[in-house]
Formats: structure tokens, C-alpha cells, sequence
């Protein structure tokens, strides 16, 4: 059963990991380096499980930010408030420092796929996401983080860029947004565009969070695998995105083929290094 404690929410500093199941176990005995966890809540939704008993130990000594895959925000299927339910239970005894899901759909007649499918850029999509995530956030008391999902096709009807379509989410929903990198990388390389131009015309000031992953070239395309380090190329990406939007939290996501704790660790320094060294360049051009 739930414990009657409730963690204050405390704030996430620069990088952090995902919290996987293979690392449970080594995190609790070693406490390791790392300024705070992302937790996939879907896989800790059972408050009698093993896995929630693990991370009301790694909660003590670490901040969180939750991370949803199932709330399905491009459906036009009813909320499911049963599934929210879950969720909310753990956001009230944790009180994560973010709550996430994506800028897609996964459900239809009420029947759910385990896949993130895109939407098409058009208004009437902008206006079914907004009331959904409208709902969803009257429903928890607090803004949600959304997020940007890698594609690998195009919808001919729709009306404008992604950017644009993520930016008039946003502002009609007043939530706020997490830029994943590589997700953006893999898809301006798939559809031949600017993903500099997505830097410059996402409205940074709803940007709270940034996702880093791996992926693998397919030949004909990129496929996002969250599998492997995350390639120079999307490292580069990130650079500019910290000197265009900011230094702002920043995750290291890794969900197949899951390596030794100390690599994801290795991948959350080299991110750390590169948002100190954009807040360091800052205090000296403000000097």
C-alpha cells in the first residue's frame, strides 16, 4: 500500500537518467552520482509491486520526474481517467518535479497499441490535443510536459511545420514542452529539414526538458531505438539547442539493450559538460 509520507518536490539540476528496472538493485546499493531519475510511471503503476517498493527507496535520496507513454493526448477516443487514476496516486505521493507524455496517439475505440503514432499538422489536431491535455491538467492540479515523437512519414494534409504545431499546442493548452534532440534529429533527417529552423522557432519559453537518446541508421532512414549512445551528430544538435533555448534539465533515455549503469552515467557527464559549459560562457558574456 501507498506510504503516508509525501516527498516535497524537489527540483531536477542539469542531467539525469532513466530509472530502469536492470539498475534498481545497484542504484539502492551504491547510490550512485546523478543529479535525478526520470521514471517511466507506467511500469511502476502496481503501488504493491516490486518495482514501486524500489522506488520509494531510490525517491529518498533522489528527485524524480515522471514519464507517461499512455495517456494517448492525439486520440480522439474518451480520457481514460481510470489509467490517470494510477498516475495520480504516485504524483501526489511524489510530487514529481515534471509530468510528461507525447505529442501523439495510441489508442482507438479504446483498444491501445505500444507505439507512439504521429498526427498530422492541421488545426483540427491542434484543437483535439489542447482540450485533451486541458482536461488532463485540470484533472492533476499542475501544467503538463509535451513531447515531440520521432516519424518516418508525412501526412499530405497537413497545414504547417511541426514546430508550429507543437508552439500552438502549447499556447492554446498553456502547458509546456520537452524538446527530445534526438527525436527531432532523426526526423529532420528522414523528411529533409531544417532542424535548425525548429531550434530557432520553437517558443523557448515553454521549453522545460530536454530528451537525449540513441538511434540506428536503417539505410533508407533512421530509426529511433533509444538503444544505443547518443551519436555525435545528435550531441552537436544538442549544443545548439542549449545556445538557442537554454540550460535546462536534460535526460539521458535508453529503453532496449539496456547497458552497465556507467554507461548511461558516462552519457549523462558528457551532457552535464556541455550545459556547464553554455552557463559558464553565459556569466562571462553577462560580465
Amino acid at each position: 500500500m501507498l506510504s503516508s509520507v509525501t516527498n516535497q518536490s524537489k527540483p531536477i539540476a542539469l542531467s539525469g537518467i532513466g530509472l530502469r528496472r536492470e539498475h534498481h538493485l545497484y542504484i539502492k546499493e551504491n547510490r550512485p552520482t546523478i543529479n535525478w531519475f526520470e521514471v517511466l510511471i507506467d511500469n511502476y503503476l502496481d503501488i504493491d509491486g516490486i518495482a514501486y517498493q524500489f522506488l520509494e527507496v531510490i525517491a529518498q535520496d533522489y528527485p524524480l520526474a515522471f514519464h507517461s507513454v499512455g495517456m494517448s493526448l492525439g486520440s480522439t477516443d474518451p480520457i481514460n481517467f481510470e489509467y490517470l487514476s494510477k498516475i495520480k496516486l504516485l504524483v501526489d505521493r511524489f510530487n514529481p518535479a515534471i509530468l510528461s507524455d507525447h505529442v501523439s496517439w495510441s489508442s482507438v475505440n479504446a483498444q491501445y497499441v505500444h507505439d507512439l503514432y504521429p498526427l498530422p499538422f492541421i488545426e483540427e489536431a491542434v484543437k483535439t490535443v489542447s482540450d485533451n491535455i486541458k482536461r488532463i491538467q485540470d484533472f492533476f492540479g499542475r501544467r503538463l510536459v509535451i513531447e515531440n515523437v520521432s516519424s518516418y512519414l508525412t501526412f499530405s494534409l497537413s497545414t504547417m511545420p511541426e514546430w508550429e504545431f507543437i508552439n500552438a499546442i502549447a499556447q492554446e493548452a498553456d502547458c509546456h514542452i520537452l524538446l527530445d534532440i534526438n527525436n527531432i534529429y532523426v526526423s529532420s533527417t528522414n523528411h529533409h529539414w531544417d532542424s535548425t529552423q525548429y531550434l530557432n522557432k520553437i517558443d523557448a519559453s515553454r521549453v522545460k526538458q530536454y530528451h537525449l537518446g540513441g538511434h540506428k541508421n536503417m539505410g533508407k532512414f533512421l530509426l529511433d531505438t533509444h538503444g544505443a549512445t547518443v551519436s555525435a551528430a545528435v550531441f552537436e544538435l544538442f549544443k545548439q539547442a542549449v545556445a538557442t533555448v537554454g540550460a535546462i534539465p536534460t535526460l539521458i533515455e535508453w529503453d532496449t539493450d539496456i547497458p552497465d549503469f556507467s554507461v548511461l552515467q558516462y552519457e549523462a557527464f558528457k551532457a552535464q559538460h556541455i550545459l556547464e559549459e553554455s552557463i559558464t560562457q553565459c556569466c562571462a558574456n553577462f560580465n
